[in-house]
């Protein structure tokens, strides 16, 4: 097998090439580990930073549509509120309308009545003078002086009392 070796010169290329390339690994090996655990490290850095903007970003985006949720729901409640209201002044206007009306009516219902009792009151006072005037005129042709006197105070007094 020596001679084998020592005349063929594409077994000792092999041998030379084999030889070389472990001295290259060995040599260069430590190198391309290095470079190759510090590309590791820099995509593992990358893809853990990565994921951290993600969580972040998924955060937010929980946090803001949480917050519009929460807008909405106020926006609504806040309308709610605002009709609630609305209704509130309406029936409160409505009531103070009616009891503007109600006292209106009361106060013209008022002035009917005291026009009334005015107007009652006059033509009692009218037809109490007109039949004093007549019950002078009667007893003055019927009677004499001193009687017709006497007749025409208690009448005038009779009346004043009726009247009052």
């Amino acid at each position: 097998m020596m001679d084998i070796l020592t005349h063929n010169t594409t077994a000792w290329v092999a041998i030379s090439f084999v030889v070389f390339i472990l001295l290259i690994v060995k040599a260069a090996g430590k190198k391309i580990t290095a470079s190759l655990d510090a590309k590791i490290e820099q995509i593992r850095t990358e893809i853990e930073t990565a994921d951290r903007l993600k969580k972040e970003a998924q955060d937010l985006l929980a946090e803001f549509q949480q917050k519009q949720r929460d807008a909405e729901n106020a926006a609504a409640k806040i309308i709610e509120q605002a009709k609630a209201s609305a209704v509130a002044v309406q029936q409160a206007a409505e009531k103070e309308l009616g009891e503007t009306m109600e006292r209106r009516e009361a106060q013209l219902s008022e002035r009917l009545k005291r026009i009334e009792e005015k107007a009652i009151a006059d033509i009692r006072a009218h037809a109490a003078d007109l039949a004093i005037q007549a019950t002078r005129e009667i007893v003055t042709k019927s009677m004499d002086t001193k009687t017709s006197d006497n007749l025409i105070d208690q009448a005038i007094q009779s009346v004043s009392k009726h009247l009052n």
